[in-house]
């Protein structure tokens, strides 16, 4: 019985070295292939160890920049974004999208309220178990202060327990709070990024018959707000549709095949 355990073992230990070695020569193969300018292998390689490995953060950030180097933009800024949702803080992605939404044909107006946006700027500013830790050790602080004003003889140790315990359980709520927010977001399937170099969209969720159907024209890399979805069929052809909202003042219908969800 020993024996079968210590076979068995060895079987699993070694299946996971030889899947570990061959992610690590995909992702040197990948690194290769960018600094050799072969960015569609390259990103096709990094593709690769996310479908079978799993995503990181860093996976799609190599993977943005092969598709920039590719002028695929919208496909660039969908990788950056989805580098973002795994680790808000990556400086690196965050300069990298604003510099490709700099060269981008549209400018979208204002999305969103000020307050909205200001909440979400904050939330991203950490992960969300970053914010979670902070609020448990706001909370244990919380529990030193009740302790402190309910055992401590000490005048001004019972006033530091009392006001600090507001304080900090204060804090609690907040940090809990941006904890929530900032998994929200990672989490969020409502928005999209046009992949395609342009698309019309429409009125209503079907392909517009003449200009009056036409809402306007947008390119790739602009990033909408799914609102709703509704499948359609012309002419025998089933499609999905998305109601997206591109600014505060525009909204229309967008073909799902012109988009990818972040």
């Amino acid at each position: 019985m020993k024996q079968l355990y210590f076979i068995f073992t060895m079987i699993a230990l070694l299946s996971y070295g030889q899947i570990s070695a061959n992610a690590q020569s995909l992702s040197e193969q990948a690194d290769s292939a960018y600094n050799a300018d072969n960015y569609r292998e390259a990103a096709d390689l990094y593709l690769n160890i996310i479908q079978n490995e799993g995503a990181s953060a860093t996976l799609y950030y190599n993977l943005g920049n092969c598709y920039y180097r590719s002028s695929e933009m919208g496909k660039a800024i969908l990788a950056y974004e989805r580098s973002l949702r795994l680790d808000p803080t990556n400086d690196d992605a965050k300069n990298n999208l604003n510099f490709v939404n700099a060269r981008i044909a549209d400018r979208p107006g204002e999305r969103g309220s000020f307050v909205g946006n200001a909440l979400d700027s904050t939330s991203n500013m950490a992960h969300s178990n970053t914010w979670a830790w902070m609020a448990f050790g706001a909370f244990m602080l919380t529990l030193i202060g009740v302790l402190a004003y309910i055992f401590s003889s000490v005048i001004i140790v019972r006033k530091i327990g009392f006001f600090g315990g507001i304080f900090t359980l204060i804090a609690t709520g907040i940090f809990i709070f941006f904890a929530y927010r900032s998994a929200a977001i990672a989490v969020a399937d409502d928005a999209a990024i046009i992949t395609v170099p342009s698309t019309i969209l429409s009125t209503s969720p079907r392909v517009p018959k003449d200009r009056s159907q036409e809402a306007m024209l947008l390119h790739e890399g602009t990033k909408v707000k799914i609102l709703d979805s509704v499948r359609s069929t012309t002419d025998s052809v089933n499609s999905l549709w998305y109601d997206v909202e591109v600014d505060n003042n525009h909204r229309a219908w967008i073909n799902a095949a012109a988009v990818e969800k972040i």
